[in-house]
C-alpha cells in the first residue's frame, strides 16, 4: 500500500487484494472497488477494480478489508470516518443514490463477519415454529440482498435522475406507514402512478410487488401459536404438540370456528391456529441500532452528551439508574449497553365497530438515546401483539417468555458491530423497569390491585399517617414472599372456578367433606398455617421478570403512568357524574355491593312494576343538567395549543362524550371540572 504506485510490490499487492475479496465475494464476484473516487461504495468486477486501484490507488487508511470479508478483531479496529459514512433514513437525500445504497448496505450488515449470518435477522432459535428448516434460505437471502442492491442503479422511468426504483419506493412506503394507508388504496395509488408516468418505468402495478421488492430490508417477526385459554406456547420443545398441557385444548380451530373462504367441502384447507403471538425479536433490532454511524452514536449519548449537573433531564439522572450503575460496574463500564424500558397495555384495534375485543401490545424503549429522541415513535421498539377478545391479565408471563430468554441472552452479550467506530463488540442489554396503568400493573407484578388493599404498599389501608414513610420492598423481599405462591396459567380453570360458584359444575359429596375437613385443620394451626395471610393472599403469582438475574436487584421495577392513570379517572368520572348509558361505576353491580354491605340504603335498588331500577343518586345530573354540561363542552374555547379540538367527542344527539385523549382528559380534570 505505501510502495510506488506501479512498483512491483505495488501492483503485487493488488493481485493479493483482487484475489482475497473475489473469494470473500457475496455478489456473483463482485466486490466493492476501495480506490480514492468509489470510496467503497460501488461494486465493479474484479478488474474494473484492479485499473481503478492502479489508476487511482488505494485509500490509504483502509488497511483492515472490512468490506471485502475480512474477520475483525475484538480490539479497536480505528479508521477514518471518510472511509465510508452511513447517513440515517432521515437525511436521506433524494439525489444522493450513494447514501442509499450505504445505507442498505448498513442495513443489511453486508461484509459485516458478526452480521453476516442471517439477514433477516430472526435469530434460529425463533425460527420456523416446528417447521422443517431449509437450508437454501440464507441464499436466497443474500441473492434478494444483491438484487436490492442492483436496483438501486435502475432508475424510475427512462431519463429520470432524482429517483431509482428502490429510492422513490422507500419514499412511498415511508408515507404509507406515516398517514396509515391501507394496502388496497397503495395498490391503486401505483396502478394510477404506473399509467401516468413515461412508458419503461419500473414501478410496480401492486402493493404486494412494492413490498416483495423491499421485503429484504424487514426485520421481520415470529408467529408462535398459542392455546387459545393463555395456558401455554407453542414454541421451543413444545412446538410440535397439537393439544394444550393444560386444559387440554386443541392447538387448531375447530371447522365451525373457520370461514366460509376457509373451507373446502366442508373441511379446513390446512391447520389454523386457535391463537397466534406475534414476536419481534429484540437482538436484530438492537444490533441494527449500532450498523449507522449516526444511530450507534447516539447510543453513547446518555455517557457522552448528558450534562451531568444533578437536574433531573433523563432516566440516566435518576437514582435507579445510578444504582444499577454501582450494582453492576462491568454492565456500566461501556456506554454502549442498552437500557431498556417496558411498557404494555390493551387497545381495541377496531374502535368502535366491537367492543369485546383487546389487542395487547408490549414496547420497548431504549434510554441510551436523547430525551426528545428515545420517546419518538420511531424509536420505540415493537416487542410483540397479543391477541384476544380478552386480555391475557395475569397469564401475561406465558407471552413474556421469548423476550424473557432473549433478555438473558442479552445480559451475558452478543456481538455486534459499532460502526462509528468501526469495530466490533459484545452488546448487551438490561430491562430497568416497567411503566403501565393500575390494572397491568397487576398483570406485570402480580400484586392484586383489586380488593381491600389495592395500593401496592402494604402499609396503606385509607388511614391518614403522620410517621416516617415506610421502606419500600426490596425485590428479595418480594421473592420471599411469593415463594409458597402457586400460579397456573390459563383461562379455563377461572371458568371452571366461576362455574362451580354458580352451581352449574356438581362436586362429589366426598370430596367436598374432604375439602371441608382441610379447610378446618387449616383454620385451626392459626397464624402460623398463613391461610389468611395479607401478603400471601394479595400475590397472585411471581412475576417472569425475576428470571432475569438482575430484576431483584433493580430499585425501581414498576412505573405508574399517571397520564394513562388519569385518563381513566377521567373516563369513569365521565361516565358516572352525567350518568351515561356505558363507561360509569355506578351500575347495578356496584348498588348491590353496597345493599351486601348494608350501607346508604336510599341507593339499594328498587322494585317498580316487577322490575329493578336504580335510584338516582345525589352525584348524578339530572337530564337537563347534563345536556347543559354537554352543550358547555361542546362549545367550549381554549387557546390554540392549549388542548385539542374537545367539541369534536361530544354527541349532543346521542348525549355521549366519548374518544378522549389522555390529553384531552388531563385538561378536564385539572381545569374544566374545577370550575364545573
Amino acid at each position: 500500500m505505501d510502495a510506488p504506485r506501479f512498483s512491483t510490490n505495488h501492483l503485487a499487492g493488488i493481485e493479493r487484494f483482487l484475489s482475497f475479496a473475489t473469494g470473500k465475494s457475496l455478489f456473483n464476484g463482485k466486490i466493492y472497488c476501495p480506490c480514492h473516487r468509489c470510496n467503497n461504495r460501488i461494486l465493479h468486477e474484479p478488474h474494473i477494480v484492479g485499473e481503478h486501484l492502479r489508476l487511482h490507488g488505494i485509500i490509504k487508511e483502509y488497511k483492515h478489508w472490512i468490506f471485502h470479508g475480512e474477520s475483525i478483531e475484538r480490539t479497536s479496529v480505528q479508521t477514518d470516518q471518510t472511509v465510508r459514512t452511513s447517513p440515517s433514513i432521515c437525511t436521506l437525500s433524494q439525489d444522493n443514490e450513494t447514501d442509499l445504497r450505504d445505507l442498505i448496505t448498513d442495513a443489511l450488515g453486508i461484509n459485516i463477519p458478526t452480521l453476516n449470518e442471517s439477514f433477516d435477522g430472526v435469530s434460529s432459535e425463533f425460527q420456523n415454529n416446528g417447521q422443517e428448516y431449509d437450508v437454501n434460505e440464507a441464499q436466497r437471502t443474500t441473492d434478494r440482498a444483491a438484487t436490492l442492491l442492483d436496483d438501486c442503479d435502475i432508475s424510475l422511468y427512462p431519463g429520470c435522475v432524482k429517483f431509482s426504483c428502490v429510492s422513490f419506493l422507500l419514499r412511498l412506503y415511508h408515507f404509507k406507514a406515516l398517514f396509515g394507508s391501507s394496502a388496497k388504496s397503495l395498490t391503486c395509488l401505483l396502478e394510477f402512478l404506473n399509467e401516468a408516468f413515461p412508458d419503461g418505468n419500473t414501478i410496480p402495478t401492486t402493493y404486494y410487488e412494492a413490498k416483495k421488492k423491499i421485503s429484504t430490508l424487514n426485520l421481520g417477526y415470529v408467529k408462535i401459536d398459542a392455546c387459545p385459554n393463555d395456558c401455554m406456547l407453542y414454541w421451543g420443545d413444545a412446538s410440535k404438540k397439537i393439544s394444550c398441557d393444560v386444559c387440554k385444548s386443541s392447538r387448531w380451530k375447530s371447522s365451525s370456528e373457520l370461514d366460509a373462504d376457509e373451507q373446502v367441502d366442508g373441511s379446513c384447507r390446512r391447520p389454523k391456529p386457535a391463537k397466534v403471538l406475534r414476536y419481534f425479536p429484540l437482538i436484530p433490532r438492537l444490533k441494527r441500532l449500532f450498523q449507522s454511524s449516526k444511530t450507534s452514536q447516539s447510543m453513547r449519548w446518555h455517557k457522552e452528551g448528558r450534562t451531568k449537573d444533578g437536574i433531573l433531564r433523563h432516566p440516566a439522572d435518576g437514582s435507579a439508574w445510578d444504582a444499577f450503575d454501582k450494582r453492576f460496574p462491568d454492565f456500566a463500564s461501556d456506554p454502549r449497553n442498552v437500557r431498556l424500558g417496558l411498557a404494555s397495555d390493551g387497545f381495541n384495534p377496531f374502535r368502535t365497530m366491537s367492543t369485546s375485543h383487546s389487542t395487547w401490545l408490549v414496547l420497548l424503549i431504549p434510554y441510551n438515546l436523547e430525551p426528545w429522541a428515545c420517546m419518538k415513535q420511531s424509536s420505540m421498539i415493537l416487542s410483540m401483539v397479543i391477541p384476544g377478545e380478552k386480555g391475557p391479565d395475569n397469564d401475561i408471563n406465558v407471552y413474556m417468555q421469548p423476550l424473557i430468554k432473549e433478555l438473558k441472552q442479552l445480559w451475558t452479550g452478543v456481538d455486534a458491530f459499532d460502526s462509528s467506530a468501526s469495530e466490533s463488540f459484545t452488546l448487551r442489554a438490561c430491562l430497568l423497569w416497567t411503566i403501565n396503568d393500575f390494572p397491568a400493573y397487576a398483570n406485570l407484578s402480580g400484586w392484586s390491585t383489586k380488593g381491600r388493599v389495592a395500593c401496592p404498599s402494604r402499609e396503606f389501608d385509607g388511614t391518614i399517617e403522620y410517621g416516617v414513610a415506610p421502606i419500600p420492598r426490596s425485590g428479595e423481599d418480594i421473592l420471599r414472599e411469593v415463594e409458597g405462591v402457586n400460579f397456573i396459567y390459563g383461562k379455563a380453570r377461572k371458568r371452571d372456578r366461576e362455574e362451580l360458584d354458580e352451581g352449574s359444575v356438581e362436586l362429589d359429596v366426598d370430596e367436598g367433606c374432604d375439602l371441608f375437613n382441610n379447610f378446618e385443620e387449616l383454620v385451626a394451626e392459626g397464624d402460623e398455617a398463613n391461610l389468611i395471610n395479607q401478603d400471601e393472599t394479595l400475590w397472585k403469582k411471581r412475576s417472569i421478570f425475576f428470571d432475569l438475574p438482575y430484576w431483584r436487584y433493580n430499585l425501581l421495577r414498576h412505573n405508574l403512568d399517571v397520564m394513562h392513570i388519569e385518563k381513566n379517572v377521567c373516563d369513569n368520572v365521565i361516565g358516572t357524574l352525567p350518568n351515561l348509558s356505558r363507561g360509569g361505576k355506578d351500575n347495578i353491580k356496584a348498588r348491590k355491593d353496597l345493599q351486601d354491605m348494608g350501607i346508604r340504603s336510599y341507593l339499594h335498588p328498587k322494585m317498580r312494576n316487577g322490575k329493578e331500577y336504580l335510584p338516582q343518586a345525589c352525584y348524578t345530573l339530572a337530564s337537563r343538567e347534563r345536556d347543559i354540561f354537554l352543550s358547555i363542552v361542546k362549545n367550549l374555547k381554549v387557546p390554540d395549543g392549549y388542548a385539542s379540538n374537545i367539541s369534536r367527542c361530544v354527541n349532543l344527539k346521542e348525549h355521549k362524550l366519548s374518544n378522549l385523549k389522555s390529553h384531552d382528559c388531563h385538561i378536564l380534570m385539572q381545569d374544566f371540572f374545577l370550575y364545573a
